[in-house]
């Protein structure tokens, strides 16, 4: 017989309640302030977001419950199978045992709704009739148009960052597919687009371009809200469903992690699987935590901890955060969803309270790393996951160099095959990576004198 390669849950396994890391930090969590340095209360962003939503972004309970409406849409995909990388680690020739969660398998190709269908669900709870979002590679922009077509009664607008819209034109489609209207940005149809564009017609776009869009399209209706696929705490709190099922699947096989990777642009999919293991952390476990990132886009790794804006036009409050600079645009790595500028502050926190590390890794490595993966694992990933291969594959290495048994967990967080451009780029040798100057992250950086300080 073949030795075992998925560990299947069954869907009365599946988690009952979301995860708060925010009730076991030993320091609480600075809060969000206006410019002025004040903190800011539920009702200054009751215009961007439902009350009920709000009501988690500040929760700090341990655990919520999740309604049986939002189970019953899971259950279309989750719980998400556990693989065991054994082809990998045979070509790799390490004593490393690599297993990955496989996120891909949900009908948006990602991890992304896990937080996507909550969000639709609890906006049309408080009556909402339109959401408005912005996406990079387009992921979180396909899943909240396959969230809102599945709740029903929902318009879906995105804003996709520039360089991404023309990357990937397949994304456009696949939200058209679903209901949800698609534009490039920065664009003509908001105020701050038709600014960006007068100065710089040739911008590739930015996360924090796109969101700003987004809000200001938002704030300008009564029955729309807006909706963000990554950083806030609620988004966190959604994706733990993520490592709350691979710990019951890591029991089931009688193992335990001592490695935990996933990639971070905003802090989504790291955090699903990484959160529960930060609290076996707490609690006394020895896990090594591993957030990694793309060179050209290091906000943990060469960021400063600040209070920042969420976007350009700084239509957000301030979140403390490792961040690039709210005016930061990222070079056209391929990496589109690892392009924020600033990392969720549950993340960031986590981070300087030496619970989790960072590494950042150049996009050809990254390639490497995924064409590696799909010749021994069979899958294309896309290229955000391929920063948690290509660090998976290092771990890996190490465990060779060290001559020691190593059990190393992975977040596989989404396909690649609306992404293959990407790897005709790389196949074709005209990929190039794009170490971040110093001179671009100073002069992002400045965009934050004069704010506050946690």
């Amino acid at each position: 017989m073949s030795e075992q390669i998925k560990v299947v849950l069954t869907e009365d396994d599946l988690p009952k309640q979301w995860y708060n890391l925010a009730a076991d930090f030993a320091t609480p969590m600075a809060p969000p302030v206006d410019p002025e340095g004040n903190p800011i209360g539920p009702e200054a962003l009751a215009p961007v977001f439902p009350m009920n939503l709000i009501e988690q972004e500040v929760c700090t309970d341990r655990w919520v419950d999740i309604p049986d409406e939002i189970l019953g849409y899971y259950k279309i995909w989750r719980p998400t199978p556990l693989y065991r990388a054994r082809r990998l680690e045979k070509a790799l020739g390490t004593p490393a045992k690599i297993y990955y969660k496989n996120e891909g398998v949900s009908p948006a190709g990602s991890h992304k709704p896990n937080t996507a269908i909550p969000q639709a669900w609890y906006n049309k709870q408080f009556g909402i009739k339109k959401l408005t979002t912005e996406t990079g590679a387009g992921q979180w922009g396909s899943a909240l148009s396959f969230a809102c077509a599945l709740v029903g009664g929902i318009e879906c607008k995105v804003f996709m960052v520039r360089i991404s819209f023309d990357q990937k034109p397949f994304r456009k489609i696949m939200m058209n597919t679903w209901g949800g209207i698609c534009v490039p940005s920065p664009s003509m149809e908001t105020e701050v687009g038709r600014k960006i564009l007068a100065e710089d017609p040739d911008t590739p776009g930015s996360l924090g371009i796109a969101i700003s869009e987004a809000i200001e399209q938002c704030v300008q209706a009564e029955d729309t809200r807006y909706s963000l696929g990554s950083v806030l705490n609620h988004v966190m709190l959604h994706q733990t469903i993520i490592g709350q099922e691979a710990q019951k699947q890591m029991q089931m096989i009688g193992d335990n992690p001592d490695v935990v990777i996933g990639c971070a642009g905003g802090g989504s999919n790291f955090a699903g699987l990484a959160f529960p293991y930060i609290n076996e952390r707490m609690h006394g476990k020895e896990i090594r935590i591993i957030a990694s990132e793309p060179e050209a886009c290091p906000t943990l790794t060469q960021a400063k901890f600040r209070y920042d804006s969420g976007d350009i036009a700084m239509m957000t409050p301030l979140l403390p955060m490792h961040s690039l600079g709210h005016t930061f645009v990222p070079p056209p790595l391929h990496a589109g969803g690892l392009r924020y500028h600033g990392m969720a502050p549950m993340v960031s926190h986590a981070m300087n309270e030496g619970h989790i590390e960072a590494t950042a890794i150049p996009q050809t490595e990254c390639y490497e790393a995924a064409v590696q993966f799909a010749r021994t694992e069979g899958f294309i990933s896309a290229p955000e996951t391929s920063h948690a291969i290509a660090a998976t594959i290092r771990e890996a290495k190490r465990a060779t160099e060290e001559g020691k048994e190593k059990t190393i967990l992975m977040n596989w967080s989404g396909h690649g095959l609306m992404d293959l451009k990407g790897y005709e780029s790389y196949f074709n040798g005209n990929m190039e990576d794009y170490p971040l100057p110093d001179e671009l992250l100073e002069k992002s950086a400045a965009s934050m004198d004069g704010l506050p300080m946690p």
